[in-house]
Formats: structure tokens, C-alpha cells, sequence
């Protein structure tokens, strides 16, 4: 059994270092501070840009808004990293799994909301572990009927325009 798991340690140790996943874990800023993570979870540097957010709906707490759908990393162990496309939900899940990438988050994510709702409290909530997890979010104003107008509706409305501007109203009278 020993000998096993010396020849499997040993295997594992024999892997170059460009076929390892770093797992470096580093800010990785989208448009302020605090509002990204970079996750080095693949080999080549590929991994995760996890994009933070804050949820402020309840009243005087600031607390994460977890986004699931990480943008695709590239060149992260580099020096120009940046991201691109969407990554898997199961990457997602799969980071956030380990305790550093928590702790990264939790680091991040209380400093973004520091810079958002200074006078919030800080919430902690731990993030999705499976897809059975993932909140929806509703955002009810947005959901208003009068806010727009169902598309079909719309076009009516534009082509009742064009057709008046085309009749008999429109042409100039003698």
C-alpha cells in the first residue's frame, strides 16, 4: 500500500509545471477595485476571471451576489492575464471548493462592498457548491410591463407609422 502511493506521489511529482494548474489565486480588476478574481485552475494558465458583485437590497448589509457563469482566463501565470468567453458552472463549483478560493473571495468581495455601501454591514454568504444552489435573481423593476412594450407591439406601432407617412394624409394637398 505504501509503495502505491510512493509510485503515485512520485508520478504526480513528475508532471512538468505547464501541465500543472498553478492554482495561482490574484485580483484581477474589470472595472474597479475588487470586482474580479483571477483562478488559475488549468494547466498553461488557463483558468477562471470570477466577477464579484454586491447585493445591497436588504437595508444597512452589504453581502455577495454570487455570479456562476465565470468569464475564461487566459495567460493568468503571465503578465498581461485577461479573460474572454464564458468558463463552466462545473469550474465554478469546482473553485470554489477549496478554502483558499474562499478566503480570496470573502477578502475581495467585503473590500468591494467597503468601496460600494461604506456604511453597510458586511455579510458573508458562502458561495453555490452545485447547480441545486444557484439562486435566480429577480429584478423586479426590470419586470415592469410599462417599462417596455412586448416587441410585436412595437413593430405594429412602427409600421403604423410608416404607413401613415405613405398614405393619402401625407401627400400634400393641391
Amino acid at each position: 500500500m505504501l509503495l502505491v502511493a510512493l509510485a503515485g506521489l512520485l508520478l504526480v511529482g513528475c508532471v512538468p509545471a505547464h501541465r500543472r494548474a498553478s492554482w495561482a489565486i490574484y485580483p484581477l480588476q474589470r472595472v474597479q477595485p475588487h470586482d474580479g478574481l483571477a483562478v488559475v485552475s488549468q494547466p498553461d494558465g488557463y483558468g477562471l476571471h470570477l466577477w464579484l458583485e454586491t447585493d445591497t437590497s436588504q437595508r444597512d448589509t452589504c453581502r455577495p451576489r454570487w455570479l456562476v457563469d465565470p468569464a475564461r482566463l487566459f495567460n493568468g501565470n503571465g503578465t498581461a492575464p485577461f479573460s474572454s468567453g464564458v468558463a463552466s458552472r462545473t469550474e465554478f463549483f469546482e473553485a470554489v471548493a477549496r478554502a483558499d478560493v474562499r478566503r480570496a473571495l470573502r477578502r475581495e468581495l467585503e473590500a468591494l462592498c467597503r468601496a460600494r455601501a461604506p456604511r453597510n454591514r458586511w455579510q458573508w454568504l458562502e458561495p453555490p457548491r452545485r447547480a441545486a444552489e444557484v439562486r435566480v435573481e429577480r429584478f423586479p423593476l426590470l419586470e415592469e410591463p410599462d417599462l417596455l412594450a412586448p416587441a410585436a407591439e412595437v413593430r405594429e406601432q412602427e409600421e403604423a407609422l410608416l404607413r401613415g407617412a405613405d398614405g393619402p394624409a401625407s401627400q400634400p394637398q393641391p
